[in-house]
Order: C-alpha cells, then sequence, then structure tokens
C-alpha cells in the first residue's frame, strides 16, 4: 500500500482517530473493522481479557506494528505508514527496559540526545519530568538501587520528556504489589490532571480501568464490545459479556425465559414491570444482578422480590463480607455490610428490584 496525504490539523480534530482497521497475521484476524475516536486530552482505557487485542491495538497506535488496513490519524496527521518516532507519541511497556548503565538521569535524557537536542532544553526537560514524578533525588542513582515503584516512575519519566501528543501505557503496573499498584493509580490521575495530554492505557484489571478513564473500551476478539464512561459501561452493560466483565465478584446470572414482561426461572415467576427495556422481546433469556443489588436480611423485606437463601461460603473483606449463598437451588453471591456477622449455614432472606437487574438475550447476549 501507498503512504496516504496526512489530514491538515484542526482543532476540531481528535486526538486519535482509528478508521477501520484490521490486523491479521497470516489467516488468523486479530482486529477487525475497529473504529475508535479519541478526544483531546481524555485518558482512555482498553480493558480485555488476555488476548483480546488491546495491547496489539495499543502498538498499531505506536507504529510498532503495520496495519493489514485502515488508517490511523494523530493529532489530524494521517500517521498509518509514519515510523513510531515520527507520530508524536511517548509510550510505557510492561517492563520498565532502563539501561542499568546509567543513572535515572542518563535514562531520561537518553533519546532526547539522541535527537541532537539542545543541552540546556534537555536539562530542562529533565528538571520537569523529574519534579512531576517527584523522583529528583534519585537522579544520580542507577535503576538496580531503585525499587518497583520508582523505576516505574523513571519509565514513565522516559515518555513525559517527550513532550508528547498522546502517551499510550502497556499495563505500567502489572509486575507491581498491590500497594504499589494503589499509589501509583493515584499518581497516574493526578498526572493526568496536570498534564492534560490524551493517554491511552491497556490493562486486564478492572479497577484499574474504573477508577483512572474517562471512558473505558472493552474488546473481545479484537472487536470493542462496549465504549462508554465507567458510571454507564456499570450501570448499563450493552451485552452479557460486558455485565460479566465488569463488577468484583461477577455479576449473578440466572436462565429463564421472558414472557410478556415476566421472567420465568428457578426463582418463580418474576414481574419485570419495575425494568427499563432497550428492546422487549420475549423468549430465552439471561437475568443478571451484581452482588452489592442483592438486599440482605431487613433490607430485602422493602424489595419487590424476596427469597429465602442459605450462606454455603463466609468471605469477610473488613468493610464488606462476601457471601455465597443457595436459593431455590441457585448459587449467588451478595455482598453484605462488614460489621453484621454472618457464618455458613445460616438462613436469611434476600431480596432485589427489577430495576437494578440486567435482561440478555439468551443467543445474542444483547441487552433487552
Amino acid at each position: 500500500m501507498n503512504a496516504m496525504t496526512p489530514l491538515e490539523p484542526s482543532v476540531s480534530d481528535p486526538s486519535v482517530s482509528i478508521r477501520s482497521l484490521d490486523l491479521s497475521f497470516g489467516a488468523v484476524k486479530v482486529l477487525q473493522n475497529l473504529n475508535l475516536e479519541v478526544s483531546r486530552g481524555e485518558f482512555l482505557v482498553l480493558l480485555g481479557s488476555s488476548g483480546c487485542g488491546k495491547s496489539t491495538l495499543l502498538n498499531c497506535i505506536a507504529g510498532l506494528l503495520e496495519l493489514t488496513g485502515g488508517q490511523i490519524h494523530i493529532g489530524g496527521q494521517n500517521v498509518t505508514w509514519a515510523e513510531p518516532s515520527e507520530r508524536g507519541i511517548g509510550m510505557v511497556f510492561q517492563s520498565y527496559a532502563l539501561y542499568p548503565q546509567m543513572t535515572v538521569e542518563g535514562n531520561l535524557s537518553f533519546g532526547l540526545k539522541n535527537k541532537r537536542m539542545p543541552k540546556a532544553e534537555i536539562a530542562e526537560r529533565v528538571k520537569r519530568a523529574a519534579g512531576i514524578l517527584q523522583i529528583e533525588p534519585l537522579l544520580k542513582r542507577k535503576p538496580a538501587a531503585l525499587s518497583g515503584g520508582q523505576r516505574q516512575r523513571v519509565a514513565i519519566g522516559r515518555a513525559l520528556v517527550r513532550d508528547a501528543e498522546v502517551y499510550l501505557f502497556d499495563e505500567p503496573l502489572s509486575n507491581l504489589d498491590a500497594k504499589l499498584r494503589a499509589d501509583l493509580r493515584v499518581e497516574l490521575k493526578q498526572l493526568h490532571q496536570a498534564l492534560g495530554n490524551t493517554m491511552i492505557y491497556v490493562t486486564h484489571d478492572q479497577v484499574e480501568a474504573m477508577t483512572l478513564a474517562d471512558r473505558i473500551a472493552i474488546m473481545r476478539g479484537g472487536k470493542i464490545m462496549q465504549l462508554g464512561a465507567p458510571h454507564e459501561i456499570y450501570h448499563n452493560p450493552r451485552s452479557k459479556y460486558v455485565a460479566g466483565f465488569i463488577g468484583s465478584p461477577a455479576m449473578n446470572f440466572v436462565e429463564g425465559r421472558l414472557e410478556g414482561g415476566t421472567f420465568h426461572c428457578a426463582l418463580g415467576s418474576l414481574d419485570m414491570a419495575g425494568y427499563a427495556f432497550d428492546r422487549p422481546q420475549d423468549g430465552p433469556a439471561w437475568l443478571g444482578i451484581r452482588p452489592e443489588h442483592v438486599a440482605p436480611f431487613d433490607i430485602a423485606a422493602h424489595k419487590p422480590i424476596q427469597r429465602q437463601a442459605r450462606i454455603d461460603l463466609v468471605d469477610p473483606l473488613g468493610s464488606e463480607t462476601l457471601a455465597r449463598v443457595t436459593v431455590e437451588g441457585l448459587s449467588l453471591w451478595v455482598k453484605i455490610d462488614g460489621e453484621t456477622e454472618v457464618r455458613a449455614g445460616q438462613t436469611m432472606p434476600v431480596g432485589f428490584s427489577p430495576e437494578r437487574v440486567h435482561l440478555f438475550d439468551k443467543d445474542s447476549e444483547a441487552r433487552l
């Protein structure tokens, strides 16, 4: 294919525009007819399980993979066939990939020196990045003398010194322990708020996605299943897959049949009068209800749908307790306040409202 004429930049153009992108490795289609527009200054998270194509898409944006079809525009310019260094991006990988023989300052400045940038400007950019990431005291150290969190800050700083249009992050926190991940999530959020640059972030961790993103693109099989704000995806999943992927523990699903506004299943005949249908359609269906929307004990008495449950497993988490219960032969997860004492073998009433459930077609798994 021949390179296409770049578009003239325009403030109305999105920061990143992906148009009808296809990527195949031989007969294997990895990304299929993918379209995505990322606004200037947006923090977009590509979320999905291993093998869904999220890192592959990021590498396409970075110019590390050659497309089979489609176009990529960054800052209004067609960069489909441009080299990575010509795309105005900074990238942070899962591995720190720091030069062990260089100091932190040397790692930050290495790429700028290769571009033959003036020394004064290099020093200014390194100083600015170190200040933003609070690593000024580390500038004279080598990577071996740094903790994992400090090394990842240096890796992020190496991208920041480029002063890029778009920053790409490929699971940058996955090698860190849980507390450090939580701390760096906060720092990344603050970094985005301070810089205002466009950031595209790949992760399989839904907590990272929900806390960091302005919008989340949930991917599966090389396609975007749903794109929206975290609140929208959590409260209005467009498919059973998305509904089950977001939330911890995962949404409870009950198989049944929808007929004339009534859902028939092992729980009985449930009147869905309070459910906001997207497209009413009688037939086999799934009912989904999040564990936090199954009300236990006294709260259950105020719900339209009530049943008795036996507690099979108790998983205390401090501020809340997860309970695995059996209701009419079905196993469900329920979230209970952490101050409420519960034990396995105990029975309790549970209830929920049709307004808090989600209905999906059995075959297509699309929202009803």
